[in-house]
């Protein structure tokens, strides 16, 4: 299991609503969660080793929104 880390612009809970599904869908993504409370609005992802961070960023750019790893 690893843990992945991004910076977002995910920022209320109508944007975790729309994030959900395509967070959801990724392949070996076990649990994940932004801490909207943090200036950076931190996603963390908790997932099975091979999880691509490239797919991450694509699915919430597909959204709109955008990740940056730390």
């Amino acid at each position: 299991m690893e843990t992945l880390k991004f910076k977002t612009n995910i920022k209320c809970g109508g944007c975790i609503a729309a994030v959900t599904p395509i967070l959801n869908a990724l392949k070996n993504v076990k649990h994940w969660e932004v801490d909207t409370n943090n200036p950076d609005k931190i996603l963390t992802i908790d997932a099975e080793s091979g999880l691509n961070e490239t797919d991450i960023v694509d699915a919430l750019n597909s959204k709109g929104y955008m990740a940056a790893k730390i």
